[in-house]
């Protein structure tokens, strides 16, 4: 097990989906854009016969088609360094070849990775071939075994899973999914873009690799609801004469709710910290509620990242909205509701603090 965490699997695949985020949410605007004024994905674009949204739609296409090689040389270079981006790459290109997909894509990855470590630690070369190393004979070794050990042992068992695994979802039952959806939402949100979050969507983003784009539409609906909820909170609270943020959090909020529209959940951390329980229950809540709503109701944005901008990508647009409304609504409830009344006492001794800070009157001027 020790070994194991010293390989670091799981800080190399998040570091190739950093890198991987902006190219799918580029290529994913471009064919929601195309495709959206009536242009398609063209396997290749013959001057004079397309327009312009069939030029879009194809090079989001084609920016799409690539997910598996880009993911497979991110993370052979978070392994390796840049000896690592040419087998990641020629892997990576193999496992798309083959059909092993998005997940043959990762583990051809780390193999490349690997094995370029290992031929740097283990093979030997006289003193007037170590020039050669990084721009011939790793490259060579690793990509040609690596290559090889896709096409003839892994890629086939992989290709298989993939297929099995999206045909499985693909025919889930309305109850099934509105399990599979609260599953997804209520995990992405429970620790606010920590590292269950970040599991969960290198999840949801091999689904969306093999063309199911509502798991991960669940994901990042759910972080983008839950500041907004805990917004909403303030002023559903208000209704039931509560105080249920103090002045410090009522200003975190004035930060965090904008931040939730583009997607960026972590601007609520100081708020939950300071009362954890009751802040995971309502987000748990409202998550679990909002992945199930947006699963059964269909909302498929292409692109993983944007917030309310992913709305527009959607087939029916409509959906995700709903979704999101109910995610919001029933996050603010409920943690208008658990949670505790901030005193008036405390808040005026919050006030009379601030304006100590700002006291002018210890200032001499000589």
């Amino acid at each position: 097990m020790k070994k194991i965490k010293e390989l670091k699997l799981k800080e190399h695949l998040l570091t190739a989906i950093s890198y991987l985020i902006p190219i799918v949410c580029g290529a994913g605007f471009l064919i929601a854009i195309g495709m959206a004024f009536g242009g398609s994905s063209q396997a290749s674009l013959v001057q004079g016969e397309f327009s312009i949204w069939d030029a879009l739609a194809t090079m989001g296409g084609a920016g799409l088609g690539l997910l598996p090689v880009v993911i497979s040389t991110g993370i052979s270079y978070s392994i390796a360094g840049k000896p690592g981006i040419a087998p990641g790459f020629i892997i990576g290109l193999t496992a798309n070849a083959i059909g092993a997909g998005f997940i043959g894509g990762i583990l051809g990855g780390y193999m490349a990775g690997y094995l370029v470590m290992a031929i740097l630690k283990y093979l030997k070369v006289p003193a007037w071939a170590k020039g050669l190393m990084p721009t011939l004979i790793i490259p060579f070794i690793s990509a040609i075994v690596g290559g090889l050990v896709m096409v003839y042992i892994i890629g086939a068992p992989i290709a298989a899973l993939t297929s099995a695994l999206t045909s499985f979802l693909s025919g889930l039952s309305n109850s099934s999914l509105l399990v599979f959806g609260g599953v997804i939402g209520l995990l992405s949100g429970v620790d606010y873009g920590g590292p269950i979050n970040k599991t969960v969507f290198a999840f949801v983003l091999t689904l969306q690799a093999e063309g199911l784009n509502g798991p991960i539409t669940a994901l990042q609906l759910v972080n983008t609801a839950t500041p907004i909820g805990f917004g909403l909170a303030y002023f559903i609270a208000k209704l039931f004469h509560k105080n249920i943020y103090s002045k410090v959090e009522v200003e975190a909020l004035k930060s965090a709710v904008p931040m939730g529209v583009i997607n960026i959940v972590e601007g609520v951390i100081p708020i939950v910290m300071n009362d954890l329980v009751r802040g995971i229950v309502a987000t748990a809540i409202g998550g679990f509620v909002g992945g199930a709503t947006t699963m059964i109701l269909g909302a498929d944005a292409t692109v993983p990242f944007g917030g309310v901008l992913m709305i527009p990508t959607m087939s029916k647009p409509w959906a995700g909205v709903i979704a999101l409304i109910v995610n919001i609504i029933v996050t603010g409830v409920v943690l208008a509701v658990i949670k505790k009344n901030v005193p008036e006492e405390e808040m005026l001794l919050e006030k009379e603090a601030e304006e100590e800070e700002i006291n002018l009157d210890d200032i001499q001027i000589f």
